[in-house]
């Protein structure tokens, strides 16, 4: 059996764990389970067949109880050596952690079958069939096993269950807490173990993953409650009462900007489940929002607290932490065992503590007792923390580390179940709404389960159309979607004005042919957008998971308030102020001005406080189609923030045209001398050894200056300046030379059949001249000669699809008229006209980044021009962010490559 996907999670210089191995008993069947120590404790099941060991991941350990069935998540296949391992796996690789030997022994299967070969052959049978019947020999383990695969928990879900025989017991197994090789437990093996092996040599452990608010503390340095009133007596004051009954938590206004004010603090705003928890007497009760018990879905935070000692009510929020500890709501959404993410309960209230109501004290007072009274033992439940800082500077650096938002609260405010404050308000990095789903779409000619969804919000108790969402979700997701939309199936529409689902709109003037299917509204999802139309629609949505806590009734479109009307004698910072600097999108819906006057001639304009002098504005740079000038200072000044995230950091190559698209032209390299003092310049030497200097992307400025120089087009480096040899994405450049764009499309299509093929996001633009760029994100994880050979390996495995009309000949001469599928430009220092750039060609074209479903026959390089980009802007948004998103593992989509393309 292939021990690829195993050997791909792992780096061997970093961990212990053996690569290989094999039994040499010819007449034996070993079996082991592991206690793993990973993002949350569990244990590994693994069984010997053909050469490799089985593995289940069991959240909570095998029962020796035939009433108690175990849940078993099925994970990739382990070398047989696997067996006898146990130690620390570094943090930060794949399954860091620690692990102990729990149980070993010999297994075989219930029926009585003679000879090894023979009984692995009915054991494979039987796990193809989805039911594993076991006979196990260990040292704690004994008798006979079940595994049965089963329905609504993925397609690794199974469950291991004890056949009732003489060694069934209530007894709990897992307290036999000690390894059955070394002796010791999961704690002694990591106080004695203090070494890992990384990087060739042994290293000492360094534990604890960090969340979101750990990493904001070194950016912005959190204040404790105030301690300055006695807790307990503060406690003594207030009389007893009864532990509340189920309450709808207090709820946050939506506003539209951060602000600073001294008599406000600010927390993280998590991307989770709202949760309280209910302690009293040893019972304990996690509910949502909507009252939903939470109890068993998220089991491992409803068993730990059971362990508590305390009676309280605690205010929180449930979230999933990935490997870099930060939180994804369709991680929650989809979080079944420890194997999908590390479970977290962030704490931010105290409502009830000890026989006391607390939720007539200050907020301040409540948190106080809050931070004496929880316990610190297991990181599981965590103190939200408090920022006394400036919010804006706080709303900044959660931006940058691609928090949801952060929340404002008034630091004496007091606590009101079930409404919606104005002491407590949330501001949103990125626009999001929880809606109904109240149908769905199919295109015409699709294999997948459906297109889009279709989607409304309450208004005045009816169901308003916002919109359709077709990114988001996977095959997998969607085929588990529809198994939730079979029952609600209904033949009317439940909105209050049926939608046209195949209407076209300016940028979309050609729709996929779609038919849709109406649901009753009773799902509610959540998505993001980039803004909402003037008739309510939703722009460019893009689905985030299920809400399984809230109604559907209770969604209601999400307004924004401005802050000034909530927050008294608050320093409020405009969204336009200083954002070109720091490349954040302006305010949807609001028109970009122009820099320029349309009439004299010579103006000095003063960017980021940079003189900028601009001359002979009227010149025609594009003669045909009569744009000016200043009509391309203009543009840039409107698309900066557009265009500023992928010319920030980066050395800039200036393709200068000074008369125009049809005069001389010349590309500058070295600005040595010649850029203003304030500009940043990124040194290099030429071939003779002088030393020369790129102008470096910064801002506004740096952008405008190069248009001065007669730069209609901007060319930037792969990579930034602080990893030069690290490219943030690699290109597919498609070259048509004497073919069709209608050819350029299929051959575009044909590259991200390929990328899907392998799980590799891909983004496409139009280059602005003949042909198409697709971008791939590597996030610098790479070097350039890695990306290189990665673009190699897809444009060839196209040019297998499609040799007739493509070639992957450097040389023009060489490719007797084919379609060039360009990897080379994967170089340091190579560059191509830049997402949102002019390009000097009749037309005033723009490199434009586009939709998938865009991407087909009848595109044309001209539906995308000066002329009506910065609208497309305003209605899509930036279609390229996922560019600079979250990079795909090279090994991993190479070694899918081979395993589907051989």
């Amino acid at each position: 059996m292939s021990l690829e996907k195993y050997v791909s999670k792992r780096d061997f210089s970093k961990t212990k764990e053996p690569k290989s191995g094999k039994n040499e008993d010819k007449e034996k069947l070993y079996f082991v389970i592991q206690k793993h120590d990973a993002s949350r404790l569990h244990y590994d099941f693994r069984l010997e067949m053909r050469g490799v060991l089985k593995s289940w991941a069991v959240p909570k350990g095998p029962s020796t109880d035939p009433k108690t069935k175990r849940l078993a998540m099925m994970v990739e296949d382990h070398p047989f050596d696997y067996k006898d391992f146990e130690g620390i796996i570094p943090k930060g690789e794949y399954g860091g952690g620690t692990v102990i030997v729990w149980d070993e022994g010999t297994y075989e299967p219930i029926e009585e079958i003679d000879g090894k070969k023979a009984q692995e052959k009915h054991l494979m049978h039987q796990l193809k069939e989805g039911s594993l019947k076991i006979k196990l020999n260990g040292k704690k383990l004994h008798g006979e096993f079940a595994l049965v695969k089963t329905h609504g928990m993925g397609e690794n879900g199974w469950l291991l269950i004890k056949h009732k025989d003489k060694y069934a017991s209530v007894k709990d197994i897992t307290k036999e807490d000690k390894s059955v090789l070394s002796g010791k437990t999961i704690e002694t093996m990591e106080k004695t173990s203090d070494k890992v092996w990384k990087e060739g040599q042994a290293q000492e452990i360094k534990v604890g993953k960090k969340g979101p608010q750990e990493k904001l503390e070194k950016k912005i340095k959190p204040e404790e409650p105030k301690q300055n009133t006695d807790v307990k007596s503060l406690l003594k004051k207030i009389k007893k009462t009864a532990i509340p009954d189920a309450i709808k938590p207090m709820l946050t206004t939506l506003v539209d900007e951060p602000f600073d004010d001294s008599n406000w603090q600010y927390e993280v705003k998590w991307d989770g489940y709202r949760t309280l928890a209910y302690l009293n007497k040893g019972k304990v009760d996690l509910l949502s929002r909507n009252k939903k018990s939470f109890n068993d879905k998220f089991y491992p935070i409803f068993d730990l607290l059971k362990t508590w000692k305390i009676n309280a009510v605690l205010d929180g929020e449930i979230l999933v932490l990935n490997e870099k500890g930060i939180s994804n709501f369709g991680s929650l959404q989809n979080w079944r065992s420890e194997a999908d993410g590390e479970l977290v309960f962030y704490v931010f209230d105290l409502l009830w503590y000890d026989g006391k109501n607390l939720m007539d004290l200050p907020l301040n007072q409540r948190q106080a007792i809050l931070q004496d009274m929880l316990p610190t033992d297991d990181d599981r439940v965590r103190l939200s923390k408090v920022f006394k800082a400036s919010g804006i500077d706080f709303f900044d650096a959660a931006g940058r580390m691609g928090l949801e938002g952060i929340i404002a609260k008034k630091s004496d405010s007091l606590y009101s179940p079930d409404r919606r404050s104005k002491e407590w308000l949330k501001i949103k990095v990125h626009k999001r709404q929880e809606v109904v789903i109240a149908g769905f779409t199919k295109n015409e000619n699709t294999s997948k389960s459906f297109s889009s969804l279709l989607l409304g919000v309450y208004e005045k108790g009816k169901l308003q159309y916002v919109g359709k969402v077709g990114t988001g979700f996977s095959d997998k997701l969607q085929k588990t979607m529809m198994e939730q939309f079979k029952p609600l199936m209904i033949s009317e529409s439940p909105f209050d004005s049926i939608p046209d689902v195949n209407k076209p709109s300016r940028f979309r003037p050609n729709p996929p042919k779609a038919k849709a299917t109406w649901l009753k509204p009773e799902l509610v999802c959540e998505v993001t957008f980039t803004e909402v139309t003037d008739d309510g629609v939703f722009r460019h949505p893009s689905f985030q998971g299920m809400r399984e806590d809230k109604k559907a009734k209770d969604v209601n479109r999400e307004t924004e308030t401005a802050t000034e009307k909530l927050v008294e004698k608050t320093r409020i910072k405009s969204k336009t102020e200083d954002k070109h600097a720091a490349a954040i999108h302006p305010p949807k819906g609001k028109e970009p001005k122009t820099l320029l006057n349309p009439k004299e001639e010579t103006q000095v304009r003063k960017i980021k406080g940079h003189e900028l002098k601009f001359t002979h504005l009227s010149k025609l740079y594009w003669p045909e189609d009569k744009v000016t000038k200043r009509d391309m200072f203009n543009y840039y000044y409107q698309v900066a923030d557009y265009i500023l995230p992928y010319l920030k950091d980066r050395p800039q190559s200036l393709n200068r045209f000074p008369g125009g698209i049809h005069g001389p032209s010349f590309y500058q390299k070295d600005v040595k001398g010649k850029a203003p003092d304030w500009a940043e310049t990124f040194p290099y030497e030429n071939g003779e050894g002088e030393k020369k200097e790129y102008l470096v992307g910064t801002s506004t400025d740096s952008l405008l200056w190069m248009a001065s120089l007669g730069c209609i087009e901007i060319n930037p480096w792969f990579s930034r300046i602080q990893h030069p040899d690290n490219p943030d994405y690699c290109v597919i450049d498609l070259d048509p030379d004497k073919h069709t764009f209608d050819q350029v499309v299929q051959a575009a299509l044909e590259v991200k059949k390929v990328l899907d093929a392998i799980d590799v996001p891909c983004y496409p633009k139009t280059s602005g001249s003949t042909g198409m760029h697709i971008y791939i994100p590597l996030n610098a994880k790479y070097t350039y000669d890695q990306s290189q050979m990665f673009a190699k390996i897809i444009v060839s495995l196209v040019h297998q699809q499609i040799p007739d009309y493509t070639s992957l000949e450097r040389m023009v001469s060489a490719r007797k008229g084919k379609m060039y599928l360009d990897f080379l430009q994967n170089r340091p220092g190579a560059t191509i006209a830049g997402p949102y750039s002019l390009r000097p060609k009749i037309g005033a074209t723009v490199s434009t980044p586009l939709h998938w479903d865009e991407v087909k026959p009848g595109l044309k390089m001209k539906d995308f021009t000066i002329f009506n980009m910065i609208d497309r802007l305003k209605a899509e948004g930036d279609l390229f962010k996922g560019v600079l998103g979250k990079g795909i593992d090279l090994k991993k989509a190479i070694g899918k490559a081979k395993s589907i393309f051989k």
